[in-house]
């Protein structure tokens, strides 16, 4: 397996297009669809590949804190990750690991950020604070009401 920050192609793009489409049939996260050109562009891509075919990526841009929260100071330079995915097949197997450190290694940010909206929220706090080491600042919780229309 080859973890690396790659160039937007067209082959690339329909790669990495093909797997979101793969990710939102899953419906393990709330409100996903699959990218389109223009959700991708832009942003540094990490990629992580197995005989030539993307099995899982990282992708996002770096950002000015402004106002992001009130343990990110004012002003910080921050990578927000917009999207990390690996295939259903490969998960658990310390890709997703390696793609955030490779991103983590590469960038010369001040903070690494992102939200989610994953179903599996244990999960995704396990991966997110007890293996890649991030810290936890807020979280939107909800209930319908019984007899809420």
């Amino acid at each position: 397996m080859k973890i690396s920050k790659t160039k937007l192609d067209d082959a690339t793009l329909k790669q990495l297009i093909d797997l979101s489409l793969i990710w939102e049939k899953e419906e393990n996260v709330y409100g996903y669809r699959a990218n389109r050109k223009e959700d991708i562009e832009g942003n540094d891509i990490y990629i992580a590949q197995e005989n030539g075919e993307i099995i899982g990526y990282l992708f996002g841009h770096v950002e000015k804190a402004e106002k992001l929260s009130s343990v990110i100071p004012s002003g910080s330079k921050c990578f927000e990750i917009m999207e990390i995915y690996v295939k259903k097949e490969y998960r658990c197997k310390g890709i997703g690991k390696k793609l955030f450190s490779a991103l983590e290694e590469d960038s010369d940010c001040d903070y690494l950020i992102l939200a989610t909206a994953s179903k599996n929220y244990k999960s995704i706090l396990h991966f997110y604070i007890d293996e890649i080491g991030m810290n936890f600042h807020s979280a939107m919780l909800y209930k319908k009401r019984n007899g809420a229309d």
